[in-house]
């Protein structure tokens, strides 16, 4: 698990950024340092404080009070920097690990590959807001916390075996046993022990913290979904398979944490006794020296002191188990994502079985094969070739193949064999619901180019163009643009992109179905009108669309059997 850790953690801290991780890490582990060579000088101060209270020395007891106010205050400004130093290193980690995921997932499309097996790798969006959270969070506390547990650990070991002196231990007649430094040893066997009965205890947590994660992002992706399709659901009156939905998925969260519970439970009454005793267990042990008189209070306090710290040191792993879990979970959940990433580079990098060469002109398919992601065939033997100012329509039934045969055109379907060439140029897809970022109506018009690369004069005139001209005075308008246009109206949006991007090559999947024929035909004749050398080529079912093109393919000829939803 360390291996795999730190095969995550590593690229950070080589990247451009290492000179400023590593300042920031020296920095919290020199503080952490700091507030433990603190708590050594405490528990010298318990020593003489102490003595001084039974000795009923009042200037040496308010000089110790003086000694501790100075040691206090340079703990807590140690403690405060050590925090706020440790946030701004999480959160920079975190902010160049979701950069450098973003850019995994999103490139070469990777999440559009993710999707269609979305059973090897699950809610990617989750791993990348909340995984690399608890990451980042769980490995800089918990490594630090090591770190300080250790260094604290050899420090009060060294004063508790020059404190505990030998324990001597009567046998009968086989005599005494004298064990050196006993306080030592006992601290050792019972933090020891008790990390031992800890871990035997809280092993189940690993998976069932794994499988939480997930159950919990599968129940936000449908709340999520149904807010993307409100108005769909309100129009059906959906509440009740919906509401069914929800409590399924939140039944697997809900059966999921109660497994989670009971295994705390367990865990829960062991640590809580485990500190329970560990409170009294280093009076008794040491008590038959102060009952010998030979240590004083002062001494008394010390190793109690010491001892507990000994004993928190080796207890790191029982008091961290729960977080110690839930990092384990979420180690392996960015591992498998790392992994499913590096596989589809790798399968990227290689020969692909659909070869795709963007060079000359026009559009090309040659014996293109498609099959659907279990392997079962779908298209057989597709050839066909569009020139530029060319135009294809391309019919067939529902489940044909229609919308996957753009897929492949555009690079995106893995599955079949063949060639596709696209002419140089800019290509332009435009899917029957067309897709609307985040923000305003600019940005939907210029879209997937940013808002500041198109002129708000072109897109007025584009908005006008298409039917849309009671939009102009709303441009910079911040609303959920989906819910408030129709489809007709998203569609003729589409449109106006088209028209603002100019690109060579237009695909078209059922990209005019909620506009009525006329009104469809007029928005046909806009792209050829501004685009006379596009190749245009539509998926759709219209009679009306045939006299819109050069030439028509019926995929049935081509269909293999197989039934894809489209």
């Amino acid at each position: 698990m360390l291996r795999l850790a730190w095969r995550l953690a590593r690229p950070y801290w080589s990247s451009e950024e290492k000179r400023i991780a590593w300042a920031l890490l020296i920095a919290v582990i020199a503080l952490n340092l700091g507030n433990v060579y603190v708590s050594v000088r405490i528990n010298a101060w318990n020593n003489a404080f102490y003595n001084a209270l039974q000795e009923f020395n009042a200037p040496e007891f308010f000089k110790q009070l003086g000694i501790f106010c100075g040691l206090a205050a340079a703990s807590i400004a140690m403690s405060v920097y050590a925090v706020y130093l440790q946030q701004m290193l999480q959160i920079r980690w975190r902010r160049w690990l979701t950069g450098r995921y973003l850019d995994r997932w999103l490139g070469d499309r990777r999440y559009y590959r993710l999707q269609l097996d979305r059973t090897i790798t699950d809610n990617p969006d989750q791993r990348i807001a909340d995984d690399l959270r608890l990451y980042v969070s769980y490995v800089a506390t918990l490594a630090l916390g090591l770190l300080s547990s250790a260094v604290s650990l050899v420090s009060f070991m060294v004063i508790l075996v020059g404190l505990s002196g030998p324990a001597a231990i009567p046998l009968g007649p086989l005599g005494t046993v004298h064990i050196p430094a006993y306080l030592a040893w006992a601290a050792l066997i019972y933090a020891g022990l008790g990390t031992w009965i800890t871990v035997k205890i809280g092993r189940p947590l690993v998976p069932l913290n794994f499988a939480q994660q997930r159950f919990e992002a599968d129940f936000r992706y449908s709340l999520v979904r149904l807010r993307e399709n409100a108005e769909s659901v309100a129009l059906y009156g959906g509440e009740p398979p919906e509401r069914k939905t929800f409590d399924g998925r939140f039944s697997g969260v809900f059966d999921n944490f109660w497994r989670i519970m009971l295994r705390q439970k367990k865990l829960n009454w062991f640590t809580s006794g485990y500190s329970q005793v560990a409170a009294v267990f280093p009076v008794l042990v040491v008590s038959p020296r102060y009952f010998a008189k030979q240590i004083q209070m002062g001494g008394l306090f010390q190793v109690v002191d010491a001892f507990s710290n000994v004993q928190s040191s080796l207890s790191f792993i029982i008091n961290s188990f729960t977080d110690i879990a839930t990092w384990v979970a979420v180690t392996e959940r960015l591992t498998t994502f790392e992994q499913r990433m590096d596989e589809i580079e790798s399968s990227l990098r290689a020969p692909q079985p659909i070869r795709l060469r963007r060079e000359g002109t026009g559009v090309e398919m040659r014996d293109l094969d498609l099959d659907l992601p279990d392997g079962a065939p779908l298209l057989r033997g597709v050839s066909l070739r569009v020139e530029p100012g060319g135009s294809l329509l391309i019919t067939g039934p529902s489940g044909t193949g229609k919308s996957t045969l753009l897929r492949a055109a555009a690079g995106i379907w893995p599955y079949g064999k063949g060639e596709v060439r696209l002419g140089a140029g800019r290509t332009f897809f435009m899917p029957q619901r067309p897709y609307f970022p985040l923000g305003t109506l600019k940005q939907a018009l210029a879209y997937p180019a940013l808002d500041s690369a198109v002129d708000e004069t072109r897109m007025t005139e584009a908005l006008e163009r298409v039917g849309l001209g009671m939009l102009t005075a709303h441009l910079t308008d911040d609303q959920n643009w989906p819910l408030r246009l129709s489809l007709g109206e998203q569609q003729r949006v589409a449109f106006a992109r088209v028209l603002l991007a100019q690109p060579d090559l237009i695909f078209l999947d059922e990209a005019s179905s909620a506009v009525d024929e006329d009104d469809e035909a007029r928005l046909y004749r806009l792209l050829r009108d501004r685009h006379s050398d596009a190749v245009i080529i539509s998926v759709g079912h219209r009679e009306s669309l045939k006299a819109l093109h050069d030439r028509v393919v019926d995929l049935t000829r081509f269909h293999a059997g197989a039934l894809v939803a489209e």
